[in-house]
């Protein structure tokens, strides 16, 4: 198993920038594809962004593209998700996955796929 740690959330303005962090531990955590969603009160989890094991194809969601970018340090264990240019809409729990990478060619979007989870880490963005 591995276990993430979510940090580096808080309370922004619109237009800012913040960078969440995923520490992992437990396992080899290259071996795992990472992904980050989020939840706003009352709407499902879903995804923001997701990166294979090898850093080597990413993902993001139509409404952060051209504004997050998701990376990681495997040599870390870490995973990161850059935010710039914050909204309103931001405004969420943020959560960070990973799955054991058996052979996939694509990434995932969906929550049910990925095997660990953290506790999540709340943004909220004022206007």
């Amino acid at each position: 198993q591995v276990q993430l740690v979510e940090s580096g959330g808080g309370l922004v303005q619109a237009g800012v920038s913040l960078r969440l962090s995923c520490a992992a531990s437990g396992r080899t955590f290259s071996r795992y594809d990472m992904a980050w969603f989020r939840q706003a009160p009352g709407q499902e989890r879903d995804v923001v962004a997701a990166i294979m094991w090898s850093g080597g194809s990413t993902y993001y969601a139509d409404s952060v593209k051209g504004r997050f970018t998701i990376s990681r340090d495997n040599a870390k264990n870490t995973g990161y998700l850059q935010m710039n240019s914050l909204k309103p809409e931001d405004t969420a729990v943020y959560y960070c996955a990973a799955r054991l990478w058996v052979g996939y060619t694509k990434i995932s979007r969906e929550a049910h796929e990925y095997d660990y989870w953290g506790q999540g880490t709340q943004v909220t963005v004022s206007s």
